[in-house]
């Protein structure tokens, strides 16, 4: 199938970025510095700037970090009453205009323009 369009590494979610591009600059620079950097990791298997080798290792490494926290996270499904509880009790107190005054009124001569004329 040859439409022109690139092909897609695995893992790879948006079209790769220009070379110049800051975002990827960027993202390659931390992968190159912190290699254990999730993010830089996640950035550059979804823009697909790395090999297609190291792609489809730090694709199957991604999936099992997503995987772990997915199982982690689901442990406790029900909030307790306390919790719910709590939240009610600390409802944020919201100032009247009519109360409170910040002293940001304008001065008589604090016009802009008013030096000009």
């Amino acid at each position: 199938m040859s439409d022109g369009a690139p092909k897609q590494k695995i893992g790879q979610k948006h079209p790769t970025p220009t070379p110049g591009n800051g975002d990827r600059v960027f993202y390659e620079t931390l992968y190159n510095q912190r290699p254990d950097s999730e993010m830089a990791q996640e950035w550059c298997v979804n823009y697909g700037v790395l090999s297609e080798e190291d792609a489809a290792k730090m694709y199957k490494k991604i999936l099992k970090r997503k995987a772990a926290a997915k199982s982690v996270g689901s442990s406790s499904p029900v909030k307790s009453e306390k919790k719910i509880a709590s939240k009610k009790k600390k409802a944020k107190k919201v100032m009247d205009d009519v109360e409170f005054d910040a002293g940001m009124g304008a001065g008589g001569d604090e016009g802009i323009g008013i030096g000009a004329l």
